[in-house]
């Protein structure tokens, strides 16, 4: 008897789910192909940037960041402080995030800097917490840092810029916030002093500087404005065409993100047909209206519920035609990007993120994870609407 893995299972059930409403008629073949013309350049888009990050993680760009930073903080002002390398770990993170996507730190980053606590000594979870926590949090800025904003953003039909300007001050509350209550909570485990590290000699050098010069060049036209799908599949093929030249054993089909592609695809598909049967018409009487605090409060956190109770991605699908203004769907946005820290499955980055930590040995209380999260949704999620809405200027 042939046994599929959970994490293979529930990702092809969804999309057989997704297929038997196609193959069914319960959704129209038109709602299919608007879906469609929708949603096929944000999947090539994950499915690049997924490239991207991965074949550079291969090059060891990544480790020799954390490397870096390791060595700035025992030779800068830090001088081997662990709150000096902590900080530095919630810049990388941040960057990473905002610039690479939420499932790229979940995936990259994670590894790279626990083990960095790891051989420096120093206990891992607050640097493993750190990194997704803010891969959560910090991921309202640019289109590019989450799914629900390319969706959000197409939804809007404006440029990277013009977004960043919806959401810039929830973002700043977002990031600064969530590192404070982290700081609150491990203080005692960020003090003192860490070891050197020792540096590694592994590396293919012309391998690295020009994976990380590929990067580098694709983080400006990831905001250009410039459909994202195009920069970010024409960095994939450069590094793919280096990986054969260089290290062609490197380059596998398990690095193409399979299971998040038929997940997505089957959400995508099986809330369409929800909206068609009527979705929104329920959700209107429940998410309120206007644009006063309020009333973005309230949609935001509708939406932080549900993505704590199903996953972040169905939850903004559901409620985005209730949505009905830009603060609004920013409001959404907050409530749907910062809310899942409650739950394993409220977002894909989380249950990424906690396959990387299986894979290091590292442990955690999902008890302990939930109350903790818990503890900070509820003061981040109001505080960054109150920030949306003073920003935007908006009547009470």
């Amino acid at each position: 008897m042939v046994t599929i893995p959970r994490n293979v299972a529930i990702p092809a059930v969804v999309f057989l789910a997704g297929a038997g409403c196609l193959a069914s008629g319960a959704l129209p073949w038109p709602d299919f192909l608007a879906l469609a013309g929708r949603t096929v350049p944000i999947l090539l888009f994950v499915t690049a940037m997924t490239l991207v990050t991965e074949l550079a993680d291969a090059a060891g760009v990544f480790r020799a960041l954390t490397g870096w930073i390791a060595l700035r903080g025992l030779n800068s002002g830090g001088r081997g402080r662990v709150l000096v390398l902590w900080l530095f770990v919630v810049l990388l993170s941040t960057l990473s995030t905002v610039f690479l996507s939420l499932d790229s730190t979940a995936v990259l980053v994670t590894p790279v800097v626990v083990l960095l606590a790891i051989h420096a000594k120093i206990p891992p979870l607050p640097f493993a917490l750190t990194t997704i926590w803010l891969a959560n949090t910090g991921s309202l800025l640019l289109p590019v840092s989450n799914l629900t904003n390319l969706l959000a953003q197409h939804q809007l039909d404006t440029s990277p810029v013009r977004f960043a300007a919806l959401v810039w001050a929830p973002s700043v509350v977002g990031v600064l916030l969530p590192v404070l209550i982290l700081w609150l909570i491990f203080r005692r485990d960020l003090r003192g002093r860490y070891r050197p590290l020792a540096r590694a000699t592994d590396a293919d050098r012309p391998l690295l500087v020009t994976a990380g010069a590929i990067v580098l060049l694709l983080l400006p036209a990831l905001v250009s404005g410039v459909p994202v799908f195009i920069p970010s599949g024409i960095a994939a093929l450069f590094l793919l065409a280096l990986f054969f030249v260089r290290r062609h054993a490197a380059v596998r089909w398990s690095m193409v993100p399979w299971r998040p592609l038929l997940l997505t695809i089957g959400l995508f598909m099986v809330v369409q047909t929800l909206h068609t049967h009527g979705l929104a018409a329920l959700l209107a009487q429940v998410s309120g209206h206007g644009d006063g605090f309020t009333s973005l409060l309230r949609l935001s956190g509708i939406g932080a519920l549900a993505a704590n109770g199903v996953n972040n991605l169905p939850a903004y699908l559901a409620l985005e035609p209730v949505a009905g203004s830009p603060v609004r769907l920013a409001a959404l946005l907050i409530g749907v990007n910062m809310g899942p820290l409650v739950s394993p499955w409220a977002s894909l980055a989380t249950l990424l993120w906690h396959e990387r930590l299986k894979s290091l040995g590292l442990s955690i209380s999902w008890g302990g994870f939930a109350l903790a999260g818990l503890a900070a949704v509820v003061v981040v999620v109001p505080l960054a609407v109150l920030s949306l809405w003073l920003s935007a200027g908006l009547p009470a």
